[in-house]
C-alpha cells in the first residue's frame, strides 16, 4: 500500500503535526520535532509527547508512516572538532526525541566536507557520528537522504551513501530516503521510464532496496545534473508527472512514507489526491 503525505507544520507543539496531516488527507507525514534552524530547543514535555502519541493513534498513523527530519544546521561530517561535536550532540538529541515520541526513523542530510578534508574522510566521519548516536539510543533508524550535491554536500551518489552504510556498525538501524528532485539534479535521469528503471537498478545493486525507508516526492525547479536543490510542485518543474506515476505503481515503494516537500503548501491536499489518482 502507498502512504503519501507531506512535511507538515508542528507549530504550537509536535502534537499538532498528525492533526495537520489528517486535515490534508495524508496517509503519512514528516515533521520537525524542534525548530529546524536552531541547534537545541526545550525538551519535549510529557504532555506534548502523550498528545502526539494519542493523535497518531486517533488518526491511525503508525511509526513506519512518519518520517521526522533533523535540523538543517547539523553536519555530521564537519572537518572541525568543535562544530562536529555540536552536530553530534544535536543529532543525538534529535534521535532521543524520536525515541520519546515512539518514532522509528530520523531523516537527515549526511554532511559536508567544506573543502577541508577528503570525501572519504568526511564520509567516514558521518558513519562514525551515526555509530556514536547508536551507542546511546535504541530503536530509531538513521535515514540518510540523498542530496543534490550542491556546494560541498555529500550523499549525492549512491556510492557515497553505500560507503557510509558500509562503515555503520549496526546496519539494521541505517536506511535511505530518496528525494526525487535531488536525484535528478545530482545526475540520475529519473524523468523517463528507462532512466527511472536504470536508476533504481543501480540503487538496488549499489545500496540495496532493503535500505529504502522513505522518499521525498518533489518536482525540480532546476534541470538535470545542475546539482542545485530547488523543489517545485508536482508536474510544475523539469521532472513532470511520469516519474511520480511510476513510483505510485511500483510495489518497491509500498509501506514507506512518501513525503511531499513541494513549495506551495496550499496544493498539498490536491497533490496527494493527484498522486493517488496515478494508481492504475
Amino acid at each position: 500500500m502507498k502512504y503519501v503525505g507531506a512535511h507538515v507544520s508542528a507549530e504550537g507543539g509536535v502534537q499538532n503535526a498528525p492533526v495537520n496531516a489528517n486535515a490534508i488527507g495524508a496517509k503519512a507525514f514528516a515533521l520537525f520535532t524542534k525548530n529546524q534552524r536552531q541547534w537545541f530547543s526545550s525538551p519535549l514535555t510529557s504532555k506534548s509527547i502523550s498528545e502526539f502519541r494519542a493523535n497518531c493513534e486517533k488518526f491511525d498513523y503508525k511509526p513506519f508512516q512518519i518520517l521526522p527530519h533533523d535540523s538543517y544546521l547539523i553536519n555530521l561530517g564537519h572537518p572541525e572538532k568543535e562544530p562536529l561535536e555540536k552536530s553530534r550532540t544535536s543529532f543525538m538529541d534529535e534521535m532521543k526525541r524520536c525515541e520519546l515520541l515512539g518514532l522509528d526513523r530520523l531523516n537527515f542530510h549526511p554532511g559536508s566536507h567544506l573543502n577541508n578534508i577528503t570525501i572519504d574522510e568526511c564520509l567516514k566521519r558521518i558513519a562514525e557520528s551515526i555509530n556514536i548516536s547508536f551507542d546511546k539510543t535504541k530503536g530509531v533508524i538513521a535515514v540518510i537522504e540523498n542530496t543534490a550535491g550542491q556546494g560541498t554536500n555529500l550523499g549525492h551518489t549512491f556510492e557515497q551513501i553505500a560507503f557510509i552504510i558500509y562503515h555503520v556498525e549496526d546496519k539494521s538501524r541505517v536506511g535511505v530516503c530518496i528525494d526525487t528532485c535531488h536525484a535528478y539534479t545530482s545526475g540520475y535521469e529519473v524523468k523517463t521510464k528507462n532512466g527511472f528503471t536504470e536508476t533504481f537498478k543501480r540503487f538496488s545493486e549499489i545500496i540495496g532496496m532493503q535500505y529504502l525507508k522513505g522518499m521525498h516526492l518533489n518536482d525540480s525547479k532546476k534541470d538535470y545534473g545542475t546539482r542545485v536543490d530547488r523543489h517545485e510542485n508536482i508536474g510544475g518543474g523539469f521532472l513532470g508527472e511520469e516519474i511520480f506515476s511510476l513510483i505510485m505503481n511500483d510495489s518497491r515503494f509500498d509501506n514507506i512514507p512518501l513525503i511531499l516537500e513541494t513549495p506551495e503548501e496550499s496544493l498539498w491536499e490536491a497533490e496527494i489526491k493527484k498522486l493517488y489518482s496515478f494508481i492504475k
